[in-house]
């Protein structure tokens, strides 16, 4: 049975090529839903200052809320999800998964408790599980490889997409009707979404954009176990996972909490945060995902080790930047410094996402591709937003004013360790893509 509904799977996807009105539509529709999907995952974390007042709760809790507890339910999903997006159509997955999160999202409104919250927030961190992998599987069926890191840079663009939504439209609406009218608008938004995806793109056939004939996508999909042995045999996805699970660490630590800083300790208004920050931190994250697609597309063609020196690059100019910001008096100063490491600070994303898709076999690219989100999430989301919260508790029960930009700057570390296994990973690439290359016939 489980044969024949893979071979149904597989069949269902156009056997002609797809058009570029095709290519073009899946892609658009992806990243609208994926923006959604960051959306709804980073509201509470603008609207920290905001529910505080209506639900009182330590940074320690909000570190929970916004990291670990939806990451445990994201990361947990992930792979099973992934596995079943390797054998069914991968399209009306994701629009489910979209309706799914979409609504658990607009149950925040209604919370008037920690817990919950944290229900919502489990509900919204199963709902997503089913986004991210099955539309990465998706668009490396619809473009060619040479192809991937570019548009999976532009795909990627769906989060600092869904930062700028959510800070300026979700603390627009937040300001004038209240956080939890925020909260509902953009749950509509999602349930909007997914029948569009379900009725306008199609299930394209596995395999389609190889140079090995499309037969290889109706081998049978590897199980959990074959698919992690390959992380295991290949040195640079050995090292990928934690490198980029670091950076992850930072990356969401920061995003989660440089608005709750700014209002805090920089007297930021609501008002002036959806102003500012939010087109700030759209427009910066946008040039810094898709920047390092396109870095990495021009790196390529000389070498592969591009891949490695784009993020370790990124982390080197972004630190002193970040540094100098989180010190300087006033949100105009700061704000203005935080634009370069804003940039530099998720510019490992598509690379790294691209990287998976090229060394996994064609029929277990999403769950591959969900072992690497597995790092983004446990350690990144998990990790990051819940040790800044952690630290600002404690540097304020040590007498500090300031804890939380001490709790910031604890990020730098992170990200000098994650640059030194970068640097690893540049020497093992090129022998790992010639290994992929000779076991697949590609």
């Amino acid at each position: 049975m489980v044969e024949t509904a893979q071979a149904t799977a597989v069949s269902a996807g156009p056997v002609t090529p797809a058009t570029p009105l095709q290519k073009t539509l899946a892609l658009v529709i992806l990243m609208a839903i994926g923006s959604i999907n960051y959306v709804d995952r980073q509201l509470l974390s603008l609207l920290i200052e905001p529910v505080r007042q209506d639900i009182p709760l330590s940074d320690t809790a909000f570190g929970l809320l916004t990291g670990l507890f939806f990451a445990l339910f994201y990361a947990s999903m992930g792979v099973p999800v992934a596995m079943l997006a390797d054998r069914i159509n991968r399209v009306k997955l994701v629009a489910v998964a979209c309706t799914m999160w979409s609504v658990c999202t607009g149950l925040c409104g209604f919370a008037q408790n920690f817990w919950q919250l944290a229900l919502a927030r489990f509900g919204v961190g199963v709902g997503e599980a089913g986004g991210t992998a099955p539309s990465l599987s998706i668009l490396s069926d619809y473009f060619k490889p040479e192809q991937r890191p570019a548009i999976i840079g532009l795909y990627t663009v769906n989060g600092p997409i869904g930062v700028f939504i959510g800070i300026s439209l979700g603390g627009f609406i937040a300001a004038q009707y209240g956080w939890r009218m925020a909260f509902f608008t953009v749950a509509i938004l999602g349930i909007a979404l997914a029948p569009i995806l379900w009725l306008l793109v199609r299930e394209p056939l596995r395999g389609a954009t190889e140079a090995a004939a499309p037969s290889s996508a109706h081998e049978k999909a590897p199980s959990l176990l074959s698919t992690i042995r390959i992380f295991l045999m290949l040195p640079t996805l050995r090292l990928l996972l934690p490198a980029s699970g670091l950076l992850a660490f930072v990356s969401y630590g920061l995003l989660n909490w440089i608005p709750a800083f700014l209002m805090r300790e920089n007297g930021m208004a609501l008002e002036q945060l959806a102003l500012w920050f939010g087109p700030a931190a759209g427009v910066c994250m946008g040039l810094g995902i898709w920047g390092g697609g396109a870095i990495v597309n021009i790196g390529v063609k000389k070498s592969l080790t591009a891949y490695a020196w784009a993020p370790a690059f990124s982390v080197m100019i972004g630190c002193p930047f970040l540094l100098l910001a989180l010190f300087m008096p006033g949100w105009e100063l700061t704000l203005i410094l935080l634009l370069i490491p804003m940039v530099s600070v998720v510019m490992y994303v598509a690379p790294a996402l691209a990287l998976t898709q090229n060394l996994a076999p064609l029929r277990a690219r999403a769950t591959a591709t969900a072992l690497l989100l597995l790092s983004f999430n446990l350690v990144g989301i998990g990790g990051g937003p819940l040790m800044i919260g952690i630290l600002s508790d404690l540097f304020t029960s040590l007498g500090s004013q300031n804890s939380l930009r001490w709790a910031l700057a604890s990020t730098i570390p992170v990200s000098l360790l994650a640059m030194g296994l970068y640097i690893m990973m540049a020497r093992t690439i090129t022998s790992d893509h010639e290994t992929r290359r000779i076991q697949t016939g590609i």
